[in-house]
């Protein structure tokens, strides 16, 4: 039996956290488990009361004493997490957990040491979205193909799955928007087997709270840029 350890951060998310953890709890997949890592980044909406009132949909909960952004909750949710690979998913509903099946089949199949969803290499369908932000995605996946000597087409997909073992979360030292990026050149570096599989996309407007913008691109060229040159 292979664990599966998905981190959820989760800030603000009310209106979605119960309706993703009652999709990921639909998901069947033979000879995996899935370990589901919640943490809550200092929300000041229901998104606690929520959780604690179904706690069956969920492993754990990590509960941050205050807001300290997206990066810090994925390392105390790393350091909960147990299971043999790491899985992210988002709390609300860009991402769809029916798309795990998927990113399993190469670690079934291949032992695979890390998994890339992409929304670009013909999913069923996928949400259209920011032009400018299809550019950045773009840019970024064509400088750390360059510099790793890659073949990704989306790096900044949210399901990036690898290899527990691969990544020490006390090692990261980021935590804003490039620590993705920090996370993948890890995983690259001392995993072998690396595949990419294609998956669904339901992107949110700004309206709806999506938070990335186009000046955090210069933080994740220069992580991507730090960590292939670093000694």
């Amino acid at each position: 039996m292979t664990t599966v350890s998905i981190i959820i951060p989760a800030y603000n998310e009310e209106r979605t956290i119960i309706q993703i953890l009652e999709r990921i709890a639909e998901q069947r997949v033979d000879g995996v488990a899935f370990e589901v890592v919640v943490i809550d980044d200092g929300s000041k909406d229901r998104t606690v009361e929520l959780l604690e009132a179904r706690p069956e949909l969920y492993s754990h909960l990590v509960r941050m004493p205050k807001n300290g952004g997206k990066g810090a909750a994925v390392k105390a949710g790393l350091r909960q997490a147990s299971g043999d690979y790491i899985l992210f998913q988002d709390a609300d509903l860009e991402y769809d957990p029916a798309d795990y099946a998927k990113m399993l089949v190469p670690v079934q199949r291949f032992d695979a040491d890390v998994i890339m969803g992409s929304r670009t290499i013909a999913p069923p369908f996928t949400r259209v979205y920011y032009f400018w932000h299809k550019v950045g995605n773009r840019f970024i996946t064509l400088m750390f193909n360059l510099l790793y000597n890659m073949t990704f087409t989306d790096i900044y997909s949210c399901y990036l799955m690898y290899r527990r073992t691969l990544v020490d979360p006390d090692e990261l030292r980021s935590e804003g928007w490039e620590q993705h990026a920090e996370i993948l050149t890890d995983a690259v570096r001392r995993g072998k087997v690396v595949y990419e599989v294609p998956i669904s996309y339901h992107g949110r407007s700004y309206e709806e709270g999506k938070k990335i913008r186009a000046h955090h691109v210069i933080s994740v060229i220069w992580m991507i840029m730090r960590q292939r040159f670093r000694t």
